[in-house]
């Protein structure tokens, strides 16, 4: 009794700890100082305002959108089947779902490749139908949805596992149906995971290469996202190509600051009414 008001004890970091975070740290801070020091100030705006530069910003915001909502389409069932799915297989169906996560993003752009090219798996059969997917607007967010689904799956289990499913178990008892679990309960209950995954999504849409580069191509307007449009500007204008990835990489840290701030106190609190 008489100990119970008291705060409990700080947790104590050992000090090689902070010396190897603080490593790491600087690992990241350092390319993107550098960076910054390479970037003609004076000529910035015009730099990031010209056409082709905007043209390509716009595309690869369009285009990330579009592969993000596909995602969420895709990505909650998959989660919800992983975290409370019992079947053989399973871990099968895991490793390949996670796959594109640890595949060379070119790889992922082969196999798209092969599957809706004109002569591919699939593709072939779309030809028939005058459908073509490859080097178009199309291909570029199936190329970002290949890479990014797995970021959003691997979040939302996460977050569906960590809830546990007595909320669920009470709703069913008192009669709600599957759906209807589902909408009120579990979706709800996860909701800060799956906006976490959704953004971790759309980041990584928004920064992918490989696989846009060998399904899509870089067609000016059609198929050429900021990546590409860097790329390109890499080898004839430097200037243009430091001042877009700055652009770039402040896109990133906005959206990532923005998300964890609106559900860091969500999962908090959360995690506090669990603990209680």
């Amino acid at each position: 009794m008489h100990g119970a008001g008291k705060a409990p004890a700080a947790i104590t970091i050992p000090l090689w700890i902070w010396v190897v975070a603080a490593a790491g740290g600087l690992f990241i801070l350092l390319p993107l100082a550098a960076m910054v020091t390479r970037v003609n100030w004076p000529q910035f705006v015009p730099l990031i305002t010209s056409g082709p530069s905007l043209t390509a910003l716009g595309l690869s915001l369009r285009t990330s959108a579009v592969s993000t909502v596909l995602c969420i389409v895709l990505g909650v069932p998959l989660a919800l089947v992983l975290a409370r799915g019992q079947f053989p297989g399973q871990r099968l169906l895991r490793s390949l779902v996670l796959l594109p996560l640890v595949l060379p993003p070119v790889v992922g752009g082969i196999a798209l490749l092969y599957t809706f090219g004109r002569r591919g798996l699939l593709g072939s059969s779309l030809s028939v139908l005058g459908i073509q997917i490859a080097f178009s607007t199309t291909a570029v967010v199936l190329a970002q949805t290949f890479v990014a689904l797995p970021f959003l799956v691997l979040s939302l289990e996460g977050s569906l596992r960590s809830a546990g499913t007595r909320y669920e178990s009470a709703a069913a008892t008192l009669g709600a149906g599957p759906g209807t679990v589902l909408r009120r309960v579990t979706l709800p209950l996860v909701l800060p995971g799956l906006a976490s995954g959704a953004v971790l999504a759309f980041a990584r849409s928004l920064g992918e290469f490989g696989a846009t580069l060998t399904f899509a191509g870089s067609l000016e307007g059609v198929t050429r996202t900021l990546p590409l449009e860097i790329y390109l500007q890499r080898e004839t204008d430097p200037d243009t190509a430091v001042a877009l990835s700055l652009v770039l990489v402040v896109i990133a840290v906005a959206i990532v600051g923005l998300t964890f701030r609106r559900t860091a106190p969500k999962l908090l609190n959360s995690g506090g009414t669990r603990d209680a």
